[in-house]
């Protein structure tokens, strides 16, 4: 099998995701960065590969794969790697959790949106308070959501899902921008316990940081 493609940006959570997913799909794959500081997603280059002008994208199985949801679960599908429980309720409540971050939290809290937002706010929003309102209002509802007898040693049971895929780099950002979870016992304790994974550690976006960013 050939070695999978990963075009990724070292700080982008939804990059993250699959290089997560990648490693515990125990799939062989090199990184090719596109710098989104510099604006490279927008180039010719990874237009013609990711229309939208986004990374990730994953070149695997001669396809080229765009949308991280989209993408873990065409692995698990291909590879079994049971990111989504077999039972339809599990299914049902992993792509809850795993939506709440993608769909709810990632889409406002992405730094485009929320630089808009404060350049144009006339001052009265800044980065910071952005960030800590809606990062802080989507943590407060997952926590809430892992109140429930599913909830084990990680979102679903006591196996990783891919709503764990999904907490880890959102959570990333929340630590980045400094918005309090010290009440979120659950999330701490899942949070906990997947760090140690070696999959989620080699996954850190430290270990992609480009010299001298």
């Amino acid at each position: 099998m050939s070695e999978a493609v990963l075009y990724d940006y070292w700080r982008s959570s939804a990059a993250y995701r699959l290089r997560i997913a990648l490693g515990l799909a125990g799939i062989r794959f090199r990184t090719v960065a596109v710098n989104l500081v510099t604006e490279a997603q927008r180039d010719a280059d990874n237009l013609a590969r990711n229309p939208q002008g986004l990374v990730p994208t994953l070149e695997i199985d001669g396809l080229t794969l765009t949308q991280s949801l989209a993408v873990i679960e065409y692995l698990d599908e291909t590879r079994a790697t049971g990111f989504l429980p077999k039972d339809p309720p599990g299914r049902a409540r992993v792509r809850a959790l795993s939506y709440a971050v993608a769909m709810e939290i990632h889409p406002i809290c992405n730094q485009t949106v929320a630089r808009h937002a404060a350049d144009n706010s006339n001052g009265g929003i800044t980065m910071e308070s952005w960030m800590e309102r809606f990062m802080g209002r989507g943590f407060a509802a997952i926590e809430r959501m892992l109140d429930h007898p599913d909830t084990g040693r990680y979102c679903h049971g006591d196996s990783v899902t891919m709503a764990d895929i999904l907490l880890i780099p959102q959570l990333y950002n929340v630590r980045r921008w400094q918005v309090d979870t010290s009440g979120h016992r659950r999330i701490n304790a899942i949070a906990a316990a997947l760090e140690d994974l070696p999959a989620f550690a080699a996954a850190h976006p430290d270990n992609f940081r480009p010299a001298g960013a």
